[in-house]
């Protein structure tokens, strides 16, 4: 069965319907809660190894502001 996303709406943007059957899945761990990434078609699509369901899907934009937060600590849990 072919995973696709289709257009939804994230921060009052559309994004468009990527097809991520046959996307590269990376994984930084071993552990079945791995996050996985994937690049598909300039898009940035990240998801739960454990239970992949509807993946979240960033602009580059996006994805470097996720990144250089998470780099400053700030969704580090107190």
């Amino acid at each position: 069965m072919a995973e696709t996303i289709t257009a939804q709406r994230l921060a009052g943007r559309d994004k468009p319907e990527l097809d991520l059957s046959t996307a590269d899945w990376q994984s930084g761990g071993q552990g079945a809660g791995d996050v996985q990434i994937a690049f598909v078609e300039g898009f940035i699509a990240m998801r739960n190894a454990a239970t992949p369901g509807s993946p979240l899907i960033f602009n580059p934009a996006e994805w470097r502001a996720f990144v250089l937060n998470a780099r400053n600590g700030a969704f580090d849990l107190t």
